[in-house]
């Protein structure tokens, strides 16, 4: 896959057939226009192209609103490869960006840059300054500067009952295994492993300490979970702990996992972790003694769940 920091930037070797949104999360839902691009542009003999945006809308239009993102763009673009896109266009989204008419983007953007014979969009996609624009307008481009377009209809898309904001609340609300399901692939978090307090080795599990820059990252909320990373190309399975540490006088949210059977320096490595499934809510224990029994179930409870898996 190529990917371009803006259409002006495309090259493409033929015509092609687009797609249009932000894409967050790449969901079950997501997939169902996804497969109709990558099917029709091969259909077509045609190179397929998503056009989508960063930053998000939202976070420039309504810079007081504090939106997190299921993905990073980096983890977006990892898992938009991963099914089987000819070229991403990300595209900086800026205020003079949105006061683009919806007739100046597809004659500059979709005509002229991505060369577009066809447009595949969702049922209720709006575009062009305000979002004024609707498929119907498309269409009348569409017979005006000769490209077809293909609406993947309500019924369809209402199939699989997932949105990206139905997986945040999941999120949010711990219901791991839900957002899981609509995701198609699991959660991750991505982000350099630091220094901590160093006090999981005093406990005897010692943890590496994920810090993950992008501020816009949604973190699920506070608990235990089972999760995996590829490590030296070898997957590894671990318990993570995001909260406070209230036990043993934490005041600040961390992301801290012990990986169970490894015993390698991490220290300034860069790892994505997958949240598999969630064990239960952070809890304030009453003595460390407790905390280092609770987790020792954790693990148990953990490896138990590797095994079944296998």
């Amino acid at each position: 896959m190529q990917t371009y920091a803006s259409a002006s930037d495309f090259e493409g070797q033929t015509q092609t057939v687009v797609t249009i949104g932000t894409f967050d999360g790449v969901h079950a839902g997501h997939r169902v226009l996804l497969k109709r691009l990558t099917d029709g542009a091969r259909a077509m003999g045609c190179e397929s192209v998503i056009f989508t945006m960063f930053p998000h809308p939202r976070m420039v239009l309504q810079p007081d609103v504090d939106i997190k993102l299921i993905q990073t763009i980096a983890e977006r673009q990892q898992l938009l490869e991963s099914v089987g896109i000819d070229h991403l266009v990300i595209e900086p989204f800026t205020k003079s960006f949105s006061r683009m008419s919806a007739e100046d983007f597809v004659q500059q953007i979709l005509v002229n840059q991505l060369q577009a014979k066809k447009v595949i969009i969702g049922y209720d996609h709006r575009f062009g300054r305000n979002r004024r624009a609707d498929v119907k307008d498309l269409r009348r481009f569409g017979q005006e500067f000769g490209f077809e377009v293909e609406e993947v209809s309500a019924q369809e898309v209402d199939e699989i009952t997932v949105s990206s904001t139905k997986i945040r609340k999941a999120l949010l609300d711990g219901d791991l295994d839900t957002a899981n399901t609509y995701l198609v692939d699991p959660f991750t978090l991505t982000g350099t492993i630091t220094k901590g307090r160093g006090l999981g080795r005093t406990l005897g599990y010692p943890t590496a300490n994920l810090e993950v820059e992008e501020n816009y990252k949604l973190i699920p909320k506070n608990g235990v979970y089972i999760v995996k990373s590829e490590i030296d190309d070898t997957s590894v399975y671990g318990l993570m702990n995001i909260g406070t540490n209230p036990t043993v006088g934490g005041e600040t949210t961390s992301i801290e996992t012990y990986f169970m059977d490894f015993d390698g320096d991490l220290y300034g490595r860069k790892l994505q972790i997958e949240l598999l499934s969630r064990i239960r809510d952070e809890q304030r224990f009453g003595s460390t003694a407790e905390l280092i029994a609770a987790i020792a179930e954790d693990q148990k409870i953990a490896k138990a769940y590797v095994r079944s898996r296998q």
